[in-house]
């Protein structure tokens, strides 16, 4: 599924995680994935999102949390390789693979302003 907007392109699909591993499922719905579900890390691969044109292509380790004020989680990731920030909705209602809530509750330590 692949919707088009001005900057931004939702690109449901699945991936293998380059950090743990695991094979991760696209989401049942129309909130694309693009962490793992398992250990919440990313890769660095879009400048807009769903563009995939970022040349970095590092891993981005989850390290921060804070509530939306739409009462949903987002994750704040960091790039081992260039050290840019990029925010993401943590999915936790999904029918294929829900977002390790146990993972989510680590990073509650770690809050931070939205």
């Amino acid at each position: 599924m692949t919707l088009k907007n001005k900057r931004f392109k939702v690109i449901n699909e699945g991936f293998s995680c380059e950090h743990c591993g695991a094979d991760v499922p696209p989401t049942s719905g129309s909130t694309p994935r693009n962490h793992c579900p398992y250990c919440l890390w990313c890769k660095h691969v879009d400048i807009n999102p769903g563009d995939r044109q970022n040349k970095c292509q590092g891993v981005m380790q989850p390290i921060g949390i804070y509530v939306h004020s739409r009462k949903t989680y987002v994750i704040l990731h960091r790039c081992q390789k260039c050290g840019a920030r990029v925010k993401a909705k943590a999915i936790t209602r999904d029918e294929n693979a829900s977002d390790d809530f146990d993972k989510i509750l680590e990073l509650s330590t770690n809050p931070i302003d939205g």
